[in-house]
């Protein structure tokens, strides 16, 4: 399958998907594609919103077979001209009535009209529009094919979308540095030791601030091991045949939290939600709130991680030598809205919840 080109003028070649793509294979592009350019999960960032659009554009036109018959003919002028040209353009009858969506896409019975922004390209309330009715009130955030898993300890063998890996084996030789490798064949079990600094295997993650490779960041993967004597994960990237190793730092969790101690929007307390960036020029997440399905910018002291989670000790001031450390969360004493975090098997230190971050 092609790579995704966002510099190209091409939809085929925007999604990454060959001529002849079915259904199945246009919506599975649009789903990785939007999520890891969506202006939420990149903040303050103006490519990624034009990303965006052209993406939502693509698969806008498409998703719907008139549309897409007139663009194979006649380019993109053919595909605009479409919804003039009614029942008489080629592909049947497609009656109007807005876009419908939910649970991974697909839009029966009419398809999606947008205005269009600067350059002619759909806008950027046109493209979210799009993006709320593909996914539904699913969460697009937490997991992979749209179903969302999220947490941070759900393996890959659990979930009905293990099938992202193609059908393929886990990842065998594991060697070297930072690269990928080819799926196949058995991974090496490492010895189980009981750790407490390690993110669980199965948390879902995305990739960020990786230098040798730039155009990974965003990507979104599944975390599959964790070698001690390096400090690195090992990385399955969703959707590709392919296993990076990082180290921490280069890992965003997209793990479950519950809202907690909003003033502004009480609503929201008590909320179930996804993180989805770290915004690190305001010190805040975005968090996906499920159950509203819409995203929300918060302080930590406002984001209750789960617990098992496994979160870095970030701001110690009394203890400086723990920055940078990592611990599990073993629970959340709320009057005093603190974590008690487990760093080893005989230490448990109890620690504001603004001191530990994923």
């Amino acid at each position: 399958m092609p790579s995704p080109n966002l510099n190209s003028e091409d939809y085929y070649q925007i999604l990454g998907v060959a001529r002849n793509a079915d259904d199945a294979e246009l919506k599975k592009a649009y789903r990785k594609l939007a999520v890891k350019w969506h202006p939420d999960k990149n903040p303050d960032n103006e490519e990624a919103t034009k990303n965006f659009q052209k993406i939502s554009e693509a698969y806008a036109t498409l998703s719907d077979k008139k549309k897409r018959d007139m663009y194979d003919r006649y380019g993109k002028e053919g595909a605009n001209m479409a919804d003039q040209m009614g029942d008489d353009a080629p592909g049947g009858h497609f009656p109007g009535g807005g876009f419908h969506g939910g649970g991974g896409g697909g839009f029966p019975g009419g398809s999606f009209h947008f205005s269009g922004g600067p350059g002619g390209h759909m806008s950027q309330e046109d493209a979210q529009a799009f993006f709320t009715s593909f996914f539904g009130h699913d969460d697009p955030f937490g997991g992979f094919g749209g179903g969302g898993f999220g947490g941070p300890r759900r393996s890959v063998r659990q979930d009905p979308f293990a099938t992202m890996f193609g059908g393929g084996g886990m990842p065998g030789g594991m060697h070297g540095g930072f690269g990928g490798m080819p799926m196949g064949g058995g991974m090496p079990q490492r010895p189980r030791v009981k750790r407490y600094d390690a993110i669980p295997n199965g948390t879902v993650v995305s990739l960020r601030d990786l230098v040798s490779k730039p155009e990974r960041n965003g990507d979104r993967g599944e975390i599959q091991d964790f070698d001690p004597a390096t400090g690195r994960y090992t990385v399955i990237l969703e959707d590709t045949e392919e296993a990076l190793r990082v180290k921490p730092s280069n890992l965003l969790q997209h793990v479950h939290v519950k809202l907690n101690g909003i003033e502004s929007q009480p609503e929201l307390n008590g909320a179930r939600g996804t993180v989805i960036a770290w915004n690190s020029h305001n010190e805040r997440y975005n968090i996906y709130v499920m159950d509203k399905s819409r995203v929300v910018s918060l302080k930590p002291t406002n984001v209750i991680l789960d617990n098992g989670t496994v979160g870095m000790i970030v701001g110690l001031v009394s203890k400086p030598h723990l920055n940078g450390k990592y611990g599990t969360i073993k629970s959340w004493v709320r009057d005093a809205n603190r974590y008690e975090v487990q760093v080893s098997a005989d230490q448990i230190l109890r620690l504001k919840v603004e001191n530990i971050r994923v």
